[in-house]
């Protein structure tokens, strides 16, 4: 309960934000979040939980993701993704294995190359890559995406067959900005 309150009170934190602004390793992605809620994961659907996320304005996507953690789909490991957007369009997806698939995977439908979900990994207990996303998405210190389908709770219209979570690991070199304010800097929160 005391971990959920203090993640429900960085999710009024960053409802309050504009824009989202992250950086790392060959990262630079910026996207407006203008009116979108925050949800919290505190222990209500996903055990263990914990992760604040949203749902970027889609067409405001810009700049570039790397990935340190593999993408985990359909029992593939893609290893050293990178994404790459220009005002919400995607023009780059790249991988060091399985690169035919990830293709795939962005071309399967128009909303599959979009960021349906943005989140932050709050759980400090969770901290090691395991290969399952619903707890590598909760990794304390980590960020995330998912291409596709958003959830409408969080103001997302994006809509797809795919919602696909990719981690990124910011604890060692990495900074979440919310609106020019550091918020999560090396896998440290700072709200």
């Amino acid at each position: 309960k005391e971990e959920g309150a203090k993640w429900e009170r960085w999710a009024a934190r960053l409802s309050r934000a504009s824009e989202i602004h992250v950086l790392g390793e060959q990262t630079d992605l910026r996207f407006s979040v203008q009116g979108r809620p925050w949800m919290v994961g505190k222990g209500k659907i996903n055990m263990p939980d914990g992760e604040i996320y949203t749902a970027p304005r889609t067409e405001t996507v810009d700049g570039q993701i790397y990935f340190e953690f593999p993408g985990v789909l359909g029992g593939r490991l893609m290893d050293g993704i990178c994404l790459h957007w220009e005002r919400g369009r995607l023009v780059e997806a790249r991988s060091r294995t399985h690169q035919d698939f990830l293709e795939a995977i962005v071309r399967r439908d128009a909303g599959a190359s979009r960021i349906g979900e943005f989140g932050l990994g709050t759980n400090p207990a969770v901290t090691h890559f395991c290969k399952d996303i619903l707890l590598d998405e909760k990794i304390g210190g980590t960020v995330h995406i998912a291409l596709g389908r958003a959830y409408p709770q969080t103001g997302g219209t994006n809509a797809s067959a795919i919602h696909w979570d990719i981690i990124k690991d910011t604890r060692r070199q990495g900074t979440v900005y919310a609106d020019g304010e550091p918020v999560l800097v090396n896998g440290d929160f700072l709200m």
